[in-house]
């Protein structure tokens, strides 16, 4: 049996998908085109804990317009909010250990001048 949805719904799930999928085109864009460690490590993280927050939004709203509650989606979202950041806040400080280069220019005024202790 197959059940159907409100149109507003399909709507609803259609454009988020498209977002989410939009989103993760665009991390995965900047992680190819991004010159340097860091860099890529940004770009990936934050677009596509984006884009898997929408198809699991869209997924929790077709859920939800067939009578579940959505748990398992909700879980899901939880664990890639809470572990993305994690995990790329932990290849950054790996990175900083091993003394990887970044290419970023390094603003004015954020080193301090050096100053000779005698």
């Amino acid at each position: 049996m197959i059940a159907t949805m409100h149109p507003v719904v399909e709507w609803i799930a259609a454009a988020l998908l498209l977002i989410a999928a939009f989103t993760l085109f665009v991390g995965a864009l900047g992680l190819v085109r991004f010159p340097d460690f860091f860099m890529r490590l940004h770009a990936p993280t934050k677009a596509s804990t984006l884009g898997v927050g929408g198809i699991l939004l869209a997924s929790m709203i077709v859920a939800a317009s067939q009578g579940r509650i959505g748990l398992a989606e909700l879980l899901i979202t939880l664990f890639v909010f809470v572990t993305a950041p994690v995990s790329a806040n932990l290849m950054a400080q790996a990175a900083l250990h091993l003394k990887v280069k970044s290419q970023a220019p390094i603003p004015d005024g954020s080193i301090p001048e050096h100053r000779d202790i005698d």
